[in-house]
């Protein structure tokens, strides 16, 4: 079965705009684990809009599962906090300064030397590392040359095609996870997987280790409550 790892960003996001502690950031990450998460998922940024990086070090000490640690490794800040906390994984995402979310993965051939150095220096640590691609072969093949452990793959492209040809719009997924297990490369994805979209998505991807989702979680949480809407999650990845 696929892991579920829920990013839980917006949460920190409500928080800070009371500036208090309401939602409890990490009540909410234990809750999540509680309710059947696999994993948790962080997004520090420079400005700290959302986490905080002392909450990255809280939810260390306290969390029982896997913590995944994204982000944009040009910032040493960023670099030190991963190196410091030692999450289960890092998964490195080429986000510019003050920018809203993600929107492309590595040009993994460009940056082949770059990543590489990244790579050795956290798995040296024991840290199990991600680079987040778009679905394309040989951004997928480069990504395997620079030694990391894992691809995520960046769904926003068939989440945003998926109502009007959802065969169409996975096929070059399933293209790059295919390249990927030729190569070696663990499977996984994120960015606007939903209730919708999340079971056919798994089904077709050979492999998909594990899905990170926040923002369609979160809100679908607001209707559907918490507990159940991370239940309904994992339905869909186990395709029942």
């Amino acid at each position: 079965m696929t892991k579920l790892s829920v990013n839980i960003n917006k949460i920190a996001t409500l928080r800070n705009s009371r500036g208090a502690n309401n939602p409890d950031l990490i009540k909410v990450a234990l809750d999540c684990e509680r309710f059947g998460a696999q994993g948790i998922t962080v997004h520090p940024r420079p400005d700290e809009r959302h986490i905080r990086y002392t909450d990255v070090y809280d939810l260390k000490s306290l969390i029982n599962n896997e913590l995944n640690i994204e982000g944009n490794p040009t910032e040493k800040k960023f670099v030190d906090l991963v190196l410091a906390i030692k999450p289960t994984q890092v998964t490195l995402v080429p986000d510019a300064e003050g920018q809203l979310t993600s929107n492309h993965g590595w040009d993994t051939m460009k940056h082949q030397q770059y990543l590489k150095d990244l790579v050795a220096q956290f798995q040296s640590a024991g840290i199990r590392v991600s680079i987040f691609v778009d679905p394309t072969i040989k951004m997928v093949e480069a990504a395997a040359t620079t030694g990391t452990d894992r691809i995520e793959l960046y769904t926003e492209a068939y989440a945003s095609r998926y109502h009007q040809d959802r065969q169409a719009a996975v096929e070059p997924y399933i293209n790059a996870a295919r390249a990927a297990n030729d190569v070696g490369l663990g499977i996984n994805a994120g960015h606007d997987l939903d209730l919708n979209n999340l079971q056919f998505f798994a089904q077709q991807i050979p492999k998909l280790l594990e899905v990170s989702i926040g923002h369609a979680l979160i809100s679908d949480a607001l209707y559907l409550g918490l507990e159940n809407t991370i239940q309904l999650y994992l339905r869909k990845l186990s395709y029942e």
